[in-house]
This record gives C-alpha cells, sequence and structure tokens, in this order.
C-alpha cells in the first residue's frame, strides 16, 4: 500500500516528522511512544502503509512477521525479558492511528492475571 499524506505515521516513516527511532531496517520503522503508557513504550511499524494487523497479514504476510521479528528484536535490543506487545485493530479496540502498528511495552505490572 501506498503512504498518505494525511497518516502520522507514514510522515515519521518519511521523515517529515522527527521521532526517537530505536530500530530501523529495510521494512520497518521502531520509534519511541510520545505518549508512553509503560516506562518502555516503542511503537514497531512497516514502512509501508496498511490500516491495521489484519489488513496487513492479508495483503502480506511475509511483511506481518516481520513486524511481529522486529518487535522482539526491540525488546532484546533494549534488554527486556519480559514485556507487552499489542496491535490495536480497529476504533474500539483502541486503535487512534491507523497504520498498523505493534506497541512493546514493559515496565510496570499489568495486571496478569487479572481480577
Amino acid at each position: 500500500m501506498s503512504a498518505t499524506a494525511e497518516c502520522l505515521f507514514c510522515r515519521i516513516v518519511s521523515g517529515e516528522i522527527p521521532a526517537d527511532v530505536v530500530l530501523a531496517t529495510d521494512d520497518t520503522v521502531a520509534f519511541r511512544d510520545v505518549t508512553p503508557q509503560a516506562p518502555t513504550h516503542v511503537l514497531v511499524i512497516p514502512r509501508q502503509h496498511h490500516r491495521d494487523i489484519a489488513a496487513l497479514a492479508s495483503t502480506d504476510p511475509g511483511l506481518a512477521g516481520r513486524l511481529m521479528a522486529d518487535a522482539a528484536q526491540v525488546a532484546s535490543d533494549l534488554g527486556l525479558e519480559e514485556f507487552r506487545l499489542v496491535l490495536n485493530t480497529g476504533a474500539t479496540a483502541g486503535q487512534s492511528v491507523f497504520h498498523v502498528h505493534a506497541h512493546v511495552m514493559a515496565g510496570r505490572d499489568f495486571g496478569w492475571p487479572p481480577g
């Protein structure tokens, strides 16, 4: 899919908007979230624009796998032994930027198991 001019993450990929990049590959970019929900909160995105993980998986399952591998690489590079990996699909599931992204989060108790 092509980049869209109004997509925040496409603008980060293009360099139009600066980001605190922690990993950049041919396929993905990982950068620190500007509104972190945990002490460590990094977003991992494909350079190509795909609306969400469902769209990416159906269009390019290989890239979906590389996104997951790069998210795991970010965790490893940051020395994380335990972390949360989250992908939201759709507004009611918490997705606010409609360019697929994985959240790598760590450094706090996420309350598991619930209750």
